[in-house]
């Protein structure tokens, strides 16, 4: 009788079952490089609004739920692969997404995370209706206009990793000199390993600073592991656990982030076709794609899990490494999905003091402003070009750190364009790109 040998696709092909052997290294760095990155915004939402600590570890297993979740239907898509289809098929990774930070900061502390859920399933509407007409408005959302928006989120950021650093605000000893150490300690150890470090040590780089300042934390007496003991040893996410509200100022600020992002997750599959697969991605790749990140974000919502979007730095392994097998980065959500269905290892994540996720947290949110520019300098920076850079940049950032700038005007107005620098940095960029004209003033163009 003749031995049956049963063949394995290659990791660099799209589709197919790879070597178990050779696929769990390869998802494990896709773990490593995003998993922070995933939770992260859940852990600055939850102190916000000052959950209870069963509230917080609900949260963050339901970011990791809903990412893994929301990678799946885009690895492998719902419906007819050349007609209407939800997902892209492509090799990309989703998660909680930074960009909505700030708006959730401001909503969370206003309305509470409710209002944040309500507000993600209009977004979910705006963004599928984005998706069904994406070739239609993709010319209002050129690089420029992308790269501002990504470049003032950057910017929006920075004192949320500052204040972390220092301790966190509503933290009785904060900044103190024993927060400032160990934030720059953590700091110190993933600026090292992205400049000096070489192959998972630089990709985990974020994940090891974390490590490290988690350890030296412990002997300045930071570490709380009473919400360990009290955690579940496996749960499956709770639905509706913190309600949906839907409150009108809080739906258009997010679903002004949702186009935004829609617009932006083109840019995440084009670089991932184009620098992995030689290609441009398709029509129906890219509306498949944006159709099923509208509908995971309304799905996530009930589920309790935050605004995700397409993760540019698993892109950036999948077009360094050329390893596009879906199989691969399956593996991955299954990790994520297996880690999300353990409270045990939610709530560790909740004793990670604020201090080391700012130290290891601020070079994330440079990495985000300097995305954003680079998405700008692919433009050549005319006078026109500068004048919607920097005006966008200035009146968002500008008007939401004056304090009571908005004083006077409705609360309504004071949550869409006050509390966020990114909704008003957008609609100005949008409307100056359509209004100014395309050769500069006196003859510079």
């Amino acid at each position: 009788m003749k031995d049956i040998k049963k063949d394995h696709a290659s990791i660099f092909q799209l589709d197919g079952i790879p070597k178990f052997s050779q696929a769990l290294p390869l998802a494990l760095q896709h773990v490593v490089a995003m998993i922070v990155g995933c939770v992260t915004p859940a852990i600055i939402v939850s102190n916000v609004s000052n959950l209870e600590m069963a509230d917080r570890v609900i949260l963050i297993q339901a970011a990791l739920v809903v990412s893994a979740l929301s990678t799946l239907l885009q690895l492998f898509p719902i419906g007819n692969k050349n007609g209407f289809h939800l997902g892209s098929a492509l090799p990309v990774i989703m998660g909680i997404s930074f960009a909505y930070v700030p708006s959730m900061q401001a909503i969370a502390a206003d309305f509470g995370v409710s209002a944040i859920l309500g507000a993600q399933i209009v977004g979910g509407i705006v963004a599928f209706i984005v998706g069904c007409c994406v070739m239609r408005i993709r010319k209002f959302f050129p690089p420029l206009i992308t790269g501002t928006v990504v470049f003032t989120i950057g910017l929006s950021l920075y004192p949320t990793a500052i204040n972390y650093m220092a301790g966190g605000v509503s933290s009785p000893n904060y900044g103190s000199w024993q927060n400032w150490i160990i934030a720059f300690l953590t700091l110190t150890v993933v600026t090292v390993l992205n400049h000096f470090g070489k192959g998972i040590f630089k990709l985990a780089s974020i994940l090891i600073g974390i490590i490290i300042g988690y350890i030296a934390s412990l002997f300045f007496g930071m570490v709380d592991f009473t919400s360990i003991a009290g955690s579940a040893l496996f749960q499956v996410p709770r639905p509706l656990n913190f309600g949906i509200t839907f409150e009108p100022s809080s739906c258009i600020a997010i679903a002004i982030l949702f186009a935004i992002n829609s617009i932006q997750a083109i840019g995440d599959f084009t670089a991932t076709t184009s620098g992995a697969m030689d290609r441009e991605p398709t029509d129906k790749e890219l509306q498949g794609g944006i159709l099923g990140y509208g509908i995971t974000n309304i799905l996530g919502a009930f589920l309790g899990g935050l605004p995700t979007a397409t993760y540019s730095q698993n892109v950036g392994i999948v077009t360094t490494t050329k390893v596009i097998n879906r199989c691969v980065l399956g593996l991955t959500a299954v990790i994520l999905l297996a880690a999300g269905l353990i409270p045990k290892f939610s709530a560790l994540l909740t004793t990670i003091p604020q201090c080391v996720l700012g130290g290891a947290t601020v070079s994330v949110f440079a990495s985000i402003a300097m995305t954003g520019m680079k998405l700008v300098m692919t433009e050549k920076m005319t006078y026109r070009n500068s004048s919607i850079v920097g005006l966008a940049a200035a009146l968002g950032v500008g008007v939401s750190q004056a304090t009571g700038a908005l004083g006077t005007f409705p609360d309504w107005i004071v949550t869409i364009f006050g509390r966020s620098p990114v909704v008003v940095a957008t609609i100005v960029a949008v409307i100056l790109n359509i209004i100014l004209p395309k050769e500069g003033f006196n003859g510079n163009s």
